[in-house]
């Protein structure tokens, strides 16, 4: 016990101070945040369900854009946003930027959350490859209907807000990210550490062990695999959402339902680091 104080607290402390140990490494940095909580968050699925999914990056993106979209639309007209060159056109003020960035990334956790729960019911009565092909196939036709759609800015994309002016410091907005990107990779895993050590982390185990026998032993199975494809789908948006806001553009294919990239990195952070454990994704 005592080691893992120290463990937590060594850790706790580097990430405290990570931003003016390395100033030339904060956003790669945040970029290390957001991928460790892609990877824990996969491996709710992938490792404690024994459910390997690659739609994930489906409440990357949808987190994304809607983060974007609410910071846009509290204030301006968001098709005007995206027609006329957004940030070129339309200025936010400070009270506005954080206003938004607030609402946005709360949206942003909040959405994918209620679209795993509708998508849950129908796909996760698919096992194994079926179900991984299944959830491959809605990442990539949400790439695609995203770039069809003109009120995001459709295949071009849209830019998202920009760090005020009236600010004016690229260090402070890197500072801001860092620490909202590293409260995120901390609160995603003391939530999961908790979440683990309930009943729900046994049904999740029980489910990857042997579904049909938890099933007669009259586990509720299906509400179980949809609670854990939803809060999973919670954190992945909001990363999905601080995400955006650090590259300042959104694409539908390239940034926001990469597949290809953080798809894939996700996955194999887990696998590599030890898929089914607490600390694998995030030693991966």
């Amino acid at each position: 016990m005592r080691k893992n104080t120290f463990l937590y607290c060594g850790l706790l402390i580097f990430g405290l101070v990570g931003a003016f140990l390395f100033p030339a490494f904060k956003l790669q940095l945040s970029f290390l945040y957001i991928l460790i909580v892609l990877a824990m968050t996969w491996d709710v699925q992938g490792g404690q369900m024994g459910y390997n999914t690659f739609g994930n990056i489906l409440f990357f993106g949808i987190g994304m854009y809607v983060a974007s979209s609410t910071q846009i639309a509290m204030f301006f007209s968001l098709a005007e946003w995206t027609d006329a060159g957004g940030e070129k056109t339309f200025v936010h003020t400070i009270p506005q930027f954080f206003q938004g960035f607030t609402f946005g990334i709360l949206l942003s956790g909040i959405i994918p959350m209620l679209v795993a729960g509708i998508i849950g019911y129908g796909i996760l009565g698919l096992r194994g490859h079926y179900f991984a092909i299944c959830t491959l196939g809605l990442g990539i036709a949400a790439g695609e209907i995203a770039g069809g759609i003109e009120l995001v800015g459709a295949g071009q994309g849209m830019t998202t807000p920009p760090w005020p002016k009236n600010i004016g410091d690229t260090e402070l907005r890197s500072e801001f990210f860092y620490y909202n990107c590293f409260a995120l990779v901390v609160l995603t895993f003391l939530f999961l550490q908790w979440a683990y050590k309930t009943r729900f982390g046994l049904v999740l185990n029980a489910i990857r062990d042997n579904e049909d026998k938890a099933e007669a032993m009259g586990i509720h199975t299906m509400r179980y695999k949809i609670i854990g494809w939803m809060v999973s789908a919670f954190f992945v948006g909001i990363a999905g959402g601080l995400m955006g806001n650090m590259v300042g553009y959104i694409e539908p294919v390239e940034i926001a339902f990469a597949g290809p990239t953080f798809g894939v990195f996700m996955v194999l952070m887990a696998i590599l680091g030890g898929k089914g454990t607490l600390w694998g994704p995030v030693i991966g």
